[in-house]
């Protein structure tokens, strides 16, 4: 908690006089896995990230205990024996959006960022695609991408391997507000 806090603070004041750093604390994450046998789907609606636009840097953190399912075991057996949620309680993305955004100007711009992801306690270098909408002064961000849990040594014992996919669709929809200085 505290590293994120040292990250946020440096983002907030590496911000110059005409640069803005846009928030929220109330992100939506969505992961879903579709095999023959079933499709599991669990949805984060606390999710914080925040947008530096002076150095287009862009930062996601949630935390795996607040993925919800609709069925309260798997929500148990991803916490307890997937995602070791005691030992890894955080995901993160750390990165920077590789187009240049005129924030000034209402529009719609495709998207990417690079940078690192964190899930599981393993850090992979990614690019993560999205649509980024500017709006009378506020950001909305919709990205999605594919999580391959060997990646991230996330383990499926092969009693199950044929009701979790190798291959994780995530997406990510946030409204971010201009943090008053």
């Amino acid at each position: 908690m505290k590293k994120f806090l040292f990250i946020i603070t440096t983002l907030l004041f590496a911000a110059g006089a005409h640069a803005q750093v846009y928030m929220t604390a109330n992100g939506k994450v969505q992961f879903f896995s579709e095999t023959p046998l079933e499709n599991i789907v669990a949805t984060n609606n606390n999710v914080s990230t925040l947008i530096n636009t002076a150095t287009d840097s862009i930062l996601v953190r949630m935390k795996n205990t607040g993925f919800t399912f609709k069925n309260a075991l798997m929500q148990e057996h991803f916490n307890e024996n997937y995602m070791e949620s005691s030992k890894y309680p955080y995901d993160t993305f750390r990165g920077k959006l590789n187009q240049k955004i005129d924030y000034a100007k209402d529009g719609v711009y495709k998207v990417s960022a690079t940078g690192k992801i964190t899930i599981h306690g393993t850090e992979r270098n990614t690019t993560i695609n999205g649509t980024l909408t500017v709006k009378n002064e506020t950001i909305h961000l919709d990205a999605e991408f594919i999580a391959h849990t060997a990646d991230f040594n996330i383990e499926v014992p092969k009693l199950v391997f044929e009701k979790i996919a190798e291959n994780i669709r995530v997406t990510m929809n946030a409204d971010y507000k201009p943090v008053k200085k």
